[in-house]
């Protein structure tokens, strides 16, 4: 199976699904418009390890809740996640049973080497 799970009105976004094209085969969800279940989400920690792996400390509701100065355990950042679409670290690229979280240039190389092998 090969996915990418994307915010369509993020531009970080945009760009690297532009730059791992062709995507011939390769489901995309949008993450806004379609959220992601919890099976889904279950099955990205299964891969990553853990839901602090996929969670996004940069989204603006992350200060804005205080959410920094608090201890927050496996179990916070699954829900968090699931309550709100901006708390997944994005892309999320799932490649055949591997994972690629987040925009670096390593994982988006990681990503792409493994899409197009």
């Amino acid at each position: 199976m090969k996915k990418i799970y994307h915010l369509g009105t993020c531009t970080t976004c945009q760009r690297i699904i532009k730059e791992l094209q062709p995507l011939d085969g390769v489901e995309l969800q949008e993450i806004k418009s379609e959220p992601i279940t919890p099976e889904q989400l279950e099955e990205m920690a299964a891969l990553s390890g853990n839901y602090e792996s996929l969670f996004s400390k940069r989204a603006m509701l992350f200060r804005q809740r205080g959410l920094h100065e608090k201890e927050l355990s496996e179990n916070d950042y699954k829900n968090l996640i699931l309550e709100h679409y901006t708390f997944l670290k994005r892309p999320v690229i799932l490649v055949d049973g591997q994972i690629f979280v987040g925009n670096s240039k390593k994982v988006v190389e990681a990503a792409k080497e493994a899409l197009h092998a």
